[in-house]
């Protein structure tokens, strides 16, 4: 059940940062940097969300 719970977290997590990705990307001149920064932690969160949901599978 902590599973899922860790996994809602994160989804909810990598929505936000969908979003703050799209926010930036969006303006007139993104910061090159932070969109960097935004897609790799919400990579870094795709993975753990795989982990987990592969694990709980097994």
């Amino acid at each position: 059940m902590a599973e899922a719970a860790r996994i809602r977290s994160l989804e909810a997590r990598h929505a936000t940062l969908e979003t703050r990705i799209a926010e930036e990307g969006g303006r007139p001149r993104p910061d090159d940097l932070a969109l960097m920064r935004l897609k790799r932690e919400k990579l870094r969160l795709k993975e753990e969300m795989e982990k987990l949901k592969g694990a709980s599978v097994h």
